[in-house]
Parts: C-alpha cells; sequence; structure tokens
C-alpha cells in the first residue's frame, strides 16, 4: 500500500496541499482565463528575478530542467558561436552533452566537485580564446550541494563581453539572485524546484534585447526558446504546443505561497536553518558532511558513508522511507556519499524527525539489528 513520506531531495519535492489542490480543476489552453495565469506567472516571475519588464521577459518550456537548459543553449548560441562550459558537477556536465549532441561548438572548462567555480581561471580561457561568445554555468551543483559563486563568475563573463547562462534550477526562488542588476542574459530554472510546484515544465528569465537576436538559432521545433517567446508574446500566454495545464496553475499557486511566505530571502532562511539544523544532527549521529561549510548552500548536502557502524545506502534508505521520509543515492564516482535535501514543504521540526530516525538506525546497527 502506497504511504506518505516526505521527499528529502532536489526535486521533486513535498508541496503544500494547498498547491495540490490547485491541479483539481481542468483547463482550457487558449481560453484568455488560463492564458491570465500564465501572464501573471510571467509577471511574478521576472519579480522575483528583480529584472525589469521592459528589458527582461520570462519564457515558459514544457518539459523538466534540462528541456529548459536544452532549449536555452540551442537557441542562444548562433551557428557560429562557441561555448565554454563550467563544469564542476554532474549537471555542468550535462551543459557540456547538450553542445555536443547539438553540435554546438564548444570547450570546457574542468574543475573538481569539492571546489567552487574560479573566476579567474575564466578570466584566463575567455581572455585567450577569442571565438567564445557565451559561458555556461550551473549555480547550486546539486552533485554534492555547492554553491557556486554566482556573482564572480557573471562580473567576470560581463567584463569580458561574453553572454552568461545560469543553469539556476535548484537555486532560484530559494536564494535571492538579482538578475537584472547582474546582467544575466538567460536565467534557467523549473517548477518543481525551490518556488516548490511540481514537475512538468521550465522557464527561462531572458534579456529581451539579446532573445530577439535568437530568430533561427534553435537546433529544435520543440525547444526554440525564441519562437516560443514571440508566440507568448503576440498571443498574451498561449504556449505553441499543449501546455501542462494542470502544473501551470499549480505553479502560480506555488508563487503566490513563496510571496506569502516573504519572498526567496525568506525561504533562504528557512532552507538554510533546515540545513544547519541537519548537519549538525547528523554529525551528532556520527555522519560527516562532503563539504566545508563556506561552499555549502542551504539546499541539498552531502554526506559520507559513515565508518562507525555497518552501512550499506539501499538498507538505510529503506529504513527511513519506512519511517516517512525519502532521501537521495550520491552522485560522485569516487567517493561513497549520500544526499539529503533541505527545500520544498520542510521545516526544521521535519529535519529534528529525520534526524531521529537516524539515530535510531545508527543504535539498531550498533547493537547488530541492521542487516547490510
Amino acid at each position: 500500500m502506497d504511504r506518505n513520506y516526505l521527499l528529502l531531495t532536489p526535486g521533486p519535492l513535498s508541496t503544500t496541499s494547498t498547491v495540490k489542490e490547485a491541479m483539481m480543476r481542468d483547463w482550457c489552453t487558449w481560453d484568455d482565463d488560463y492564458k491570465g495565469i500564465v501572464q501573471d506567472i510571467r509577471g511574478r516571475l521576472l519579480s522575483l528575478a528583480q529584472a525589469d519588464v521592459d528589458a527582461y521577459t520570462a519564457v515558459l518550456v514544457q518539459g523538466s530542467g534540462t528541456f529548459g537548459v536544452e532549449a536555452a543553449i540551442g537557441t542562444a548560441v548562433p551557428k557560429e558561436g562557441k561555448l565554454l562550459v563550467l563544469e564542476n558537477g554532474a549537471y555542468g556536465q550535462r551543459m557540456e552533452q547538450i553542445a555536443g549532441v547539438l553540435g554546438i561548438q564548444h570547450c570546457t572548462l574542468n574543475g573538481t566537485p569539492d571546489r567552487v567555480l574560479d573566476g579567474e581561471r575564466v578570466k584566463a580561457v575567455l581572455e585567450g580564446d577569442a571565438d567564445i561568445t557565451h559561458v555556461a554555468f550551473v549555480h547550486c551543483e546539486t552533485t554534492t550541494g555547492i554553491l557556486n559563486p554566482l556573482e564572480e563568475i557573471v562580473r567576470v563573463v560581463k567584463d569580458q563581453g561574453r553572454k552568461v547562462i545560469v543553469d539556476a534550477m535548484s537555486s532560484f526562488g530559494g536564494i535571492p539572485i538579482a538578475v537584472g542588476e547582474l546582467g544575466i542574459d538567460y536565467l534557467i530554472s523549473s517548477a518543481n524546484k525551490c518556488i516548490q510546484g511540481v514537475p512538468g515544465f521550465s522557464f527561462v528569465v531572458a534579456k529581451r534585447s539579446v532573445l530577439s537576436e535568437c530568430k533561427g538559432n534553435a537546433r529544435s521545433l520543440a525547444l526554440d526558446l525564441y519562437d516560443q517567446w514571440e508566440t507568448m508574446e503576440r498571443d498574451s500566454g498561449k504556449w505553441r504546443f499543449t501546455s501542462p495545464t494542470h502544473v501551470v496553475r499549480a505553479f502560480h499557486q506555488a508563487l503566490i505561497e513563496l510571496e506569502q511566505e516573504g519572498g526567496a530571502q525568506r525561504r533562504c532562511t528557512r532552507y538554510a536553518d533546515n540545513q544547519r539544523t541537519l548537519v549538525r544532527l547528523m554529525e551528532e549521529a556520527g555522519f560527516e558532511a562532503y563539504l566545508p561549510v563556506e561552499t555549502q548552500s542551504p539546499i541539498i548536502t552531502t554526506f559520507k558513508y559513515p565508518l562507525h557502524i555497518p552501512f550499506a545506502f539501499v538498507g538505510f534508505y529503506y529504513f527511513l522511507k519506512e519511517r516517512g521520509f525519502v532521501i537521495y543515492p550520491g552522485k560522485l564516482s569516487d567517493a561513497e556519499v549520500f544526499r539529503i535535501g533541505t527545500i520544498g514543504d520542510v521545516h526544521k521540526g521535519d529535519i529534528e524527525r529525520l534526524c531521529e530516525a537516524v539515530s535510531s538506525y545508527v543504535t539498531s546497527a550498533q547493537q547488530g539489528g541492521i542487516a547490510i
């Protein structure tokens, strides 16, 4: 029998009952009422991005976050352009894969998953390669939970006269980002991350002057960001192809609830409190965080396998799931780790209950009560 559990992952997330309830009505994609919801979402996203409506636009794209990233990269970089990908985790690697599959000329500046991206290294690459027109990187790399220095990297890229594409999938809405002030050209996120909607679409906040130059760039019909934008502008929120109407309505409710909570800064405070509580209690139970505190995001935390007890992740996972918590496996090839998210409709009390279950696991393992 199915049981309810708390999702402690980087998305999909546990959502509020009111977000779920918003999906209990059917909508027509071309109806003015529905298109009005889409337009309101687009405006709220620009407000959340601290971006002026005359300078920026928000474009919604069917599919998961990767669809949005592929739409942005595939549309932003012209046929004669060249992309520099900054990589210190699996999602930077995915950007590199996208460029390769689309036949986009590109190069990669490789980092390591335990260290933030280095602005000076980026500057050196850009100074040495005048062919590079665009730079893409991940803000919060959930491979480990590391938070890359967004403002530093964007400033370096803009100072060098290049355009910047930011994958803010796991940070936008949960960490304040002044898109307009920073001059970010493209920022991508999705419905089921820090805004706390449900899966089904992604979105791109784009500089109007830059996107307007991208007609004909796209390597895909369905993922043509320019054409999607043009249609939404011309037809007051109409998507080119069938949109996930129930998901859109849930996202609208999630945006309202984010504003009611106090915006991205207040949500960031809650997430950070969750994360600090998690690390403190996990350390008390004998677990060690993979990253140092100065590079750790409030989004998701990677923990090393413990050495003080017999341990296997699968058994640990199902032990916690039976008690109402779902966590994430690791995503590193050179270290035995697992991950716990602290975003979504999750609060300090939930983290405390999780860690009580973790302590119970440790006690049982020490007493020989856990089968490995």
